[in-house]
């Protein structure tokens, strides 16, 4: 995974977005909710379309 990671010493461990304290899991709620690319990124603007792609081949 290029922009996923997970350290026990960040976040207890759960995976998040390389460089941000982003959960994973909390995109990938949006996405499930219906939120477009677009929309996730205007509430993360720390975060790019690749990364969210990555989030959702990670699940």
């Amino acid at each position: 995974m290029r922009w996923i990671v997970a350290d026990p010493e960040i976040c207890h461990g759960k995976p998040i977005f390389k460089r941000t304290r982003i959960l994973v899991s909390d995109v990938l709620e949006l996405v499930a909710a219906g939120e477009s690319f677009e929309e996730i990124l205007e509430e993360y603007p720390s975060l790019n379309k690749e990364m969210i792609k990555e989030a959702l081949e990670y699940s």
